[in-house]
């Protein structure tokens, strides 16, 4: 087999798998509304100022002590909170920085995962060990109890301190999960070819073994940003994630619980927010993954 007919049938096998995939994800609900839903989320972080000025104050910032917990009226839809500040322009605010650590954390944890993970299904060896014995270390602390204990020595926790220290302790999942597929794919035909017609590692890697490996991790990686986003409201909420000045629905829900009662309002319109993005991203995770088990292309 030539070199080009290697490079045509790898290129095939990808643009199979591409359509396959788009073919079952097409007639999926649970897809699309997942889609529409995110699509509406993005557009909130990109511009949140604007859009809450459309409803009432679009400055999250500006606040007035004597509107202190108001519920919710024309000019201020969600109502204001323990600042007097609008609960709507801190929520839509709070969309960009709840996206960006979920985001952010999982982009970090894929680029460590297919470095790691991809060296140690290719090398094997005491490479493969190595990594899967340093997998094993940080797994071996529970995440919530490992975030909290880095969180609570560092003297300035920002969004993007708090993305790192999750994806810390959330890489080996990733890595493992490639390093596996990584396996499976060294060993198939086409990549066994591109060896014997002299292609040099690093490139049987980046055009053969690397791109047939990543397509398991995307339903995780969307599931993965919903969990991160949870994660990150549960440990501001628990007094070891954002602080105020930053604008989070974590940070929201903290400085909300103790007015509960007084102004379930400050609870409400946070919470629907972060349950509504968490619920998106898991059901596009799902729809990725039943579109990528072949069992599941009905």
């Amino acid at each position: 087999m030539t070199e080009p007919a290697t490079v045509a049938l790898d290129g095939a096998l990808d643009r199979a798998t591409t359509r396959g995939l788009w073919a079952t994800l097409r007639t999926r609900v649970q897809f699309w509304v997942s889609v529409v839903l995110l699509a509406l989320l993005a557009i909130v972080a990109a511009i949140p100022g604007p859009l809450a000025g459309i409803f009432g104050e679009g400055d999250p910032r500006a606040c007035d002590l004597a509107e202190s917990n108001r519920p919710p009226v024309p000019g201020h839809l969600f109502g204001t909170d323990v600042q007097g500040c609008d609960v709507l322009a801190n929520v839509l605010s709070g969309t960009r920085t709840s996206l960006f650590i979920g985001l952010a954390t999982t982009a970090i944890c894929l680029v460590v995962a297919v470095a790691l993970g991809t060296l140690a299904g290719y090398a094997g060896g005491w490479v493969d060990a190595l990594i899967a014995r340093t997998a094993d270390v940080v797994l071996g602390f529970p995440f919530l109890l490992g975030a909290i204990i880095v969180l609570n020595t560092a003297p300035n926790r920002s969004p993007l301190l708090l993305a790192a220290v999750l994806a810390f302790f959330s890489w080996p999942t990733f890595a493992r999960l490639i390093r596996s597929s990584v396996k499976e794919v060294r060993e198939r035909e086409f990549v066994q070819a591109a060896h014997v017609l002299g292609l040099s590692r690093a490139r049987v890697v980046l055009t053969h073994v690397l791109p047939n490996s990543l397509a398991p991790t995307l339903a995780i990686a969307a599931t993965m940003v919903g969990g991160v986003i949870g994660a990150e409201a549960t440990l501001t909420f628990l007094g070891v994630g954002l602080v105020p000045p930053s604008i989070s629905w974590g940070v929201q829900l903290s400085t909300a619980q103790s007015y509960f009662q007084s102004a379930p309002h400050t609870v409400v319109f946070p919470s629907i927010f972060l349950t509504v993005t968490v619920i998106s991203l898991i059901m596009l995770g799902d729809a990725l993954r039943d579109a990528l088990d072949p069992r599941g292309r009905t």
